[in-house]
């Protein structure tokens, strides 16, 4: 046996070996202790291998998949080592003491997860194969559970942007390729061959060309290859659900870097979790499905202009009608979840309770198509999903008949084929329930004859039917005219067969085998019929999913007073009343107000009246959001935010940059109104932490995102920057942040939401005129600093740094000190000019570098007419010295 596991463990390599031995599968060796660690079960030890005792722990066959879910949690795979015959059939061939064959059947991996224990309701399972072809990455990506398969190739810079933006769960790459992503899995690097790729693709299809489902180019096809090749190993030969690939063009969705997208908190927040999610404050979907294509959408949000307003007409059309809403609700959360029925039927792991699931969603799909077919007021994008959610009457009808109402998640005991479909399998349960009759029969004859009233007939998976009497009465049953034939003698009883009761037990273990046969036969058949229509079920399942996301878009926008948005092409951004969608949840859930402000970039500003005065409030206090002297006030494209710690730069940065988001995802924004001008990347640099597994300091982290930021950002991007500069001295900070605004204003020249605690950046606005000052209002109120969390035009007067530290529970001792030295130090920055002293003078940042690079030109001349073979060394070092003094000016 352990020459056979040590085998079968070469096969599996790096994976955990499951390795199944009667009701367990046993682990041993180095995957016993990892697992007994991992699942907090037994270490215990068998035999010996090379003179030591074999660690081995195991886990119940019938229990194994909340096993697997905890092992892939942990960042394990395993593979399924299966008994491929049975003890009978390892006897016939090789004797009494033949092992029973066991083989590799599946590989369990975090990206190719089926099962529905296993997987998470509301979030997709992303498989993804990368690869390099000519210096252009291919990224192929599929959530097996549904089948949803797409291609794309970027740049190598842009790689990191894309795995971010699809999430997977696992990631495949070649063995050879040296920036292949970390963690990922090192698959050969024939894997990653687009002609093998391409033949791949075509015979999974049944197609003689690929034109018909979209133009691939040969790096998407290389990396088609390897994923297709990685789910046939892991599968054995066995392939999911795969639906015709979808090739995603290159600048159809907003680009986001994993900083912006960690920053966000879009699908997951700083804790790791779901819970303080963008998309957690926004989900109300009832259907999983429609949660899994809502964080899709979230993580992708579109630029092309029409697709966002189709999206925009559904959610609109939605929100006008809350009656029609609330009754496509309804039967939306009665559904099962089609698409993950459909993928274990077609992965071969289905179960009758998933041709149950497929039968009762295609029904409640019908059911919603005719509600909104008898509506005359259908929007277009409405009417273009309704045949989708029809078609499917021939394959209900079928399951309708032949299946019983809840079909079991086992087949192996049969009884879901519903009486009166196969009228020779209910003959095959009459003549079994008949004989189970008749045994009843036997033992109430048996009584009498024996005259042993506690006589019974048992049944148990060894001995099958058998009679069992209380000891006392045993030799009354062993006299050998009796009758009956001695089994077995127990501690209180003794345990007798006899040929009535033989024969009738025959007859029921043939009729059960048969009807056991028969049912088999019709679940192979029903499934057949689901494989064959797989691509029609699937749009289904797509048409109902895209229904809900847009359902729960107008319950979101309804329940919390959102705004419609206008999406237009021009570099504008105009937001009125904006909130932090996250923030305000959890203000609310505590009983407290939001305070909303206004947001205008690119875009003249509404003339508003200066904020009156008011006695000091709550930190979080119910007040619409106001200008100090804006009116007439010119545009601008970049916003500098100063304010005390604590007053909501952060979140007024975040908010507005999620609306931006929300918007080209085709969604209401929380606002008063909102007219947006496309995005095409969308970046923010707020906050940052070590990545000591990179070798990365904060602030490190925080220039390689900056540096990102200024290489990348173009003029219909959108960026917020939240304190750069400050990790290092002040000096250098406040030198970056100069030159980071600087650039961002004249290079770059793109949206921007810019937060800062260097006051001495207001006198950027000096020579930068599409930047304006702004800050968030805070009043000192009998020695206590009051947060008003608006956000008014004009510089801020001071940090409140002191008061903010009382705030947060710093010993007044150290405050009074800490105040002592301030004033000191203010004291010296009023005698020298302070920080920002003679920057004023410098040149503009085009003209700065126009210099800069005119000087360097100079030197270079110089040296290109130089023969060097010519000069002396004292010429030479004449030279260096006059070299010198010509670069330094």
């Amino acid at each position: 046996m352990m020459a056979q596991y040590l085998a079968l463990k070469e096969q599996a390599a790096d994976c955990l070996l499951f390795y199944r031995m009667g009701d367990f599968f046993e682990l041993f060796f180095d995957d016993a202790k990892i697992a007994a660690q991992v699942l907090d079960i037994a270490l215990t030890s068998r035999g010996e291998h090379g003179g030591a005792p074999i660690p081995m722990c195991g886990v119940p066959v019938h229990s194994a998949e909340g096993y697997l879910a905890r092992l892939i949690k942990a960042g394990c795979r395993v593979a399924i080592a299966e008994q491929v015959e049975t003890p009978e059939e390892a006897k016939k061939r090789g004797g009494s003491k033949a092992l029973v064959a066991r083989d590799i059947v599946r590989f369990v991996t975090a990206g190719t997860l089926t099962e529905e224990a296993l997987l998470e309701p509301r979030r997709a399972n992303v498989l993804a194969a990368v690869c390099e072809v000519r210096g252009v990455i291919g990224v192929a990506a599929c959530d097996i559970s549904t089948g949803r398969m797409e291609l794309e190739e970027c740049s190598a810079d842009q790689m990191g942007a894309a795995l971010a933006r699809l999430g997977a769960s696992e990631v495949v790459a070649s063995d050879s390729w040296d920036q292949a992503p970390v963690d990922c899995v090192p698959r050969p690097n024939r894997s990653f061959s687009s002609d093998e790729g391409e033949t791949r693709l075509k015979a999974l299809h049944g197609v003689s060309t690929l034109d018909g489902f979209g133009q691939f180019t040969r790096a998407m096809l290389a990396a088609a290859g390897g994923l297709i090749t990685y789910l046939d190993h892991v599968g054995r030969g066995a392939l999911p659900l795969l639906l015709p690939p979808v090739a995603r063009e290159a600048g159809t969705h907003m680009a986001m870097d994993e900083a912006t997208r960690a920053s966000l908190e879009i699908l997951v927040s700083s804790t790791g979790t779901r819970r303080g999610s963008l998309v957690e404050a926004i989900d109300r979907c009832v259907t999983g499905a429609g949660a899994r294509l809502l964080a899709e959408d979230l993580s992708a949000p579109l630029t092309d202009a029409r697709a966002i307003n189709r999206r925009l007409e559904l959610v609109s059309w939605l929100h006008d009608d809350p009656l029609l809403r609330g009754d496509i609700r309804g039967i939306l959360r009665a559904l099962p979840d089609v698409g993950r029925a459909l993928g274990r039927v077609v992965a071969g792991r289905g179960s009758p309770r998933d041709l149950g699931q497929l039968r009762d969603g295609l029904s409640e799909a019908r059911r919603l198509h005719d509600l909104l077919r008898a509506r005359s007021d259908l929007p277009e994008p409405m009417v273009s999903l309704l045949p989708a959610l029809s078609g499917h009457g021939a394959l209900t009808d079928l399951y309708a008949r032949a299946l019983v109402p809840a079909p079991p998640t086992e087949r192996s005991q049969g009884g879901f084929i519903a009486e009166g479909y196969d009228a020779g399998l209910d003959e095959l349960r009459r003549v079994s329930g008949n004989a189970r009759r008749a045994i009843a029969a036997l033992e109430a004859k048996y009584r009498d004859e024996t005259g042993i009233a506690a006589l019974k007939i048992r049944h148990n998976g060894v001995l099958g039917y058998f009679i069992e009497v209380p000891a006392k009465h045993g030799d009354r049953l062993m006299a050998p005219d009796s009758g009956f034939t001695h089994r077995q003698t127990m501690a209180g009883a003794v345990r007798f067969n006899a040929l009535a009761l033989h024969e009738e037990a025959s007859r029921i273990a043939e009729s059960g085998g048969h009807s056991l046969a028969a049912e088999e036969a019709h679940f192979e058949d029903l499934v057949g019929h689901a494989v064959r229509a797989r691509e029609a079920i699937a749009a289904t399942a797509a048409a109902l999913a895209r229904i809900d996301v847009a359902a729960g878009q107008a319950e979101r926008a309804a329940e919390g007073g959102w705004a419609l948005p206008r999406v237009v092409d021009e570099p504008c951004l105009e937001i009125t009343g904006g909130r932090h969608p996250v923030v305000e949840a959890a203000l609310a859930a505590k009983g407290d107000r939001f305070v909303a402000n206004d947001c205008y970039l690119n875009t003249p500003r509404p003339a508003r009246a200066e904020p009156v005065e008011a006695p000091p409030r709550n930190a979080h206090p119910s007040t619409s959001s106001g200008w100090a002297g804006g009116a007439g006030a010119g545009t601008s494209r970049l916003w500098l935010v100063g304010g005390p710690n604590m007053g909501g730069k952060s979140t007024f940065l975040r908010q507005n940059a999620l609306i931006v988001l929300l918007a080209q995802a085709g969604g209401f924004v929380p606002a008063q109104a909102a007219k947006v001008g496309m995005v095409d990347r969308l970046f923010s640099r707020v906050g940052a932490a070590d990545n000591l597994a990179r070798g990365r300091s904060t602030f490190m982290v925080e220039m390689v995102e900056t540096a990102a930021i200024l290489s990348q950002a173009t003029e219909r991007s959108f960026v917020i920057l939240d304190e750069v500069g400050r990790g290092t001295s002040t000096y250098d900070g406040l030198a970056l942040a100069w030159a980071v605004a600087e650039a961002v204003h004249s290079i770059n020249r793109c949206r921007c939401l810019f937060a800062t605690h260097y006051h001495e950046l207001a006198r950027l606005a000096e020579t930068c005129d599409a930047l304006s000052l702004h800050h968030v209002r805070a009043r000192e109120w009998k020695g206590d600093l009051v947060l008003l969390h608006e956000l008014a035009e004009g510089p801020a007067d001071k940090s409140y740094g002191l008061a903010v530290a009382r705030l947060a529970g710093v010993p007044a001792p150290v405050i009074k000190r800490a105040r002592s030295v301030l004033d000191k130090l203010e004291k010296g920055r009023a005698a020298t000019g302070g920080l920002a002293a003679g920057l004023g003078d410098l040149p503009l940042f085009a003209a700065a570098i126009e210099a800069a690079e005119e000087k360097v030109d100079a030197l270079r001349e110089r040296l290109n007419g130089l023969d060097i073979d010519a000069l002396s060394p004292r010429e030479a070092l004449d030279l260096l010295y006059e070299l010198k003094a010509q670069a330094n000016g």
